[in-house]
């Protein structure tokens, strides 16, 4: 297989029509048979799959040429999220702006040519793959969560916790699921899982949820400033899932479709 059509698996598990802009071929190849994939791959790693013959680097975080640059437009998926949860689009858009800003002008000045040039110089294939698997995941933690407590209107944290935790790749992970704003015997409300679009949008993104009537997010990952916000106006319940494992539901899937192409995929780099 070469790169093009192993990004058209990951796509497709996604239902995603064309790449992201957070998700990008650097360097393309063919007959791929060995893969190795992590969370962080950069020229290190592409070093390693070297020395070690595989065919093909993958990444899941960006790290290169376009999925850097424009970075930040991949956010605009998060309008769409807040927008299913009852947020008007405006607000939604406006709620997101901030933060799409600062991230844009972050990886507007980064070394964006690093790793592809590293890519090109070792003749090392390259892809990285962001949203798509980020997608994956959000949906299936939604729709588990959602199955497990459809007739239970008084959940509680503790219970939202206890399920993540039954799942295989947060056994695994040594950053277990944690509660960042509310606590172990608070009512959950509504729940919004937000794991997929680019970054966490800030604190003005999970103020609109909370308004919209959302009691518990359930993310990866949550700065603290968005953490000590949401604390100090006590407005909702903040989970945090993992980002490791939360990232690995989704790089999992895609894998498993690769492998049943007849790939060999190694997982490293945080992957579980």
């Amino acid at each position: 297989m070469n790169t093009k059509e192993l990004m058209k698996i990951a796509l497709e598990l996604a239902g995603f029509d064309e790449e992201p802009f957070d998700t990008t071929i650097s360097h393309p190849g063919e007959g791929i048979k060995r893969i190795l994939i992590g969370v962080d791959m950069e020229t290190p790693e592409l070093m390693l799959a070297k020395e070690l013959d595989y065919d093909l680097v993958v990444s899941h975080h960006p790290k290169a040429d376009d999925s850097v640059i424009h970075f930040h437009e991949v956010m605009d998926i998060q309008i769409d999220r807040m927008v299913d949860f009852g947020v008007p689009i405006n607000k939604a858009q406006k709620a997101l702006s901030k933060k799409q800003k600062t991230v844009e002008i972050g990886m507007h000045v980064s070394n964006y040519d690093r790793v592809s040039a590293a890519a090109k110089l070792l003749d090392s294939p390259y892809m990285n793959i962001h949203l798509p698997a980020d997608y994956i995941g959000e949906k299936f933690m939604q729709e588990y969560l959602n199955k497990e407590f459809e007739n239970k209107p008084k959940v509680k944290i503790k219970e939202i916790i206890e399920a993540i935790e039954t799942l295989d790749v947060y056994q695994k992970s040594l950053a277990k699921p944690v509660v960042r704003c509310g606590g172990p015997e608070d009512y959950a409300g509504r729940i919004a899982v937000l794991f997929a679009g680019g970054t966490n949008g800030g604190a003005e993104v999970y103020k609109a949820y909370f308004e919209a009537g959302v009691g518990t997010i359930v993310a990866m990952h949550a700065p603290e400033e968005v953490i000590k916000e949401v604390r100090d106006q006590n407005i909702g319940n903040i989970i945090v899932a993992g980002h490791m494992p939360s990232d690995s539901i989704g790089l999992n899937a895609i894998i498993k479709a690769w492998e049943e192409q007849g790939m060999m995929v190694t997982k490293i780099s945080g992957i579980l």
